[in-house]
């Protein structure tokens, strides 16, 4: 296995959809079985392999910056967006020159899983040959608080189809993967969503997907994350 050393934290984002709870703190620092989504993201990275980590910030930056600032294992870089908001995609390419040449995880704060160590799944899948993006996903029934149609399916060689016109599809995102940063370079610093990056790869023949065996949480309401807090607690007994 193979895991990349640096991974991506995305948590610039604004969090509206948990409404008054990111009144007075970004997402990322709301509170999961007494921890900051954020460490739980961060403690995710390190468990595969990383040992360092670029947190990207916007909203409420301070108070990631001084929550991180002792932070050793991953060692962590901010990476500033506080005078943009670029979403995803523009967030990777601002981060590009603090990431370094080799492959990246690429995780979401909010991602949060049950059973199997996640990213090792992905480590041990990933393919630099045939690869440029490798996306971790679960089944739609495992995917918990999760009130979606689905966002993929996944043919025989693992590669991702979206799911376009059809009603529903049987697995989802769950906001982990490995990105190479020369595809990153060929997009302009701008706000996009890091579904044109995937787009690229996937016309390429080089998107690939890997499924996690255990659990994850839709973390993005209140009600997924008090689901989210019942699930770790109960993963950590």
């Amino acid at each position: 296995m193979n895991a990349p050393s640096t991974a991506m934290i995305l948590a610039a984002g604004l969090g509206t959809r948990m409404r008054e709870l990111t009144a007075d703190r970004p997402k990322p620092m709301l509170p999961v079985a007494g921890r900051p989504l954020l460490d739980h993201a961060l403690d995710r990275a390190a468990e595969g392999g990383a040992a360092r980590a670029v947190v990207n910030v916007h909203y409420f930056a301070e108070q990631i910056r001084a929550h991180l600032s002792g932070r050793k294992a991953p060692a962590v870089t901010i990476s500033d967006e506080t005078d943009a908001l670029l979403e995803t995609g523009g967030g990777l390419v601002r981060a590009l020159p603090l990431l370094g040449d080799a492959p990246v995880y690429v995780m979401n704060s909010d991602a949060l899983w049950t059973g199997p160590a996640p990213l090792p799944v992905l480590a041990e899948a990933w393919d630099e040959t045939r690869m440029d993006a490798l996306l971790l996903m679960v089944a739609k029934e495992n995917a918990r608080a999760y009130t979606r149609a689905g966002d993929f399916f996944l043919t025989a060689d693992m590669r991702p189809e979206r799911r376009g016109d059809r009603p529903e599809a049987p697995y989802v995102y769950t906001g982990a993967q490995i990105l190479s940063p020369a595809l990153i370079a060929e997009f302009e610093e701008e706000r996009f969503s890091a579904n044109a990056i995937w787009d690229r790869a996937l016309g390429r023949g080089r998107l690939f997907a890997c499924v996690h065996a255990g659990g994850w949480v839709d973390v993005g309401t209140p009600e997924g994350l008090q689901e989210a807090d019942r699930l770790v607690r109960e993963d950590e007994a």
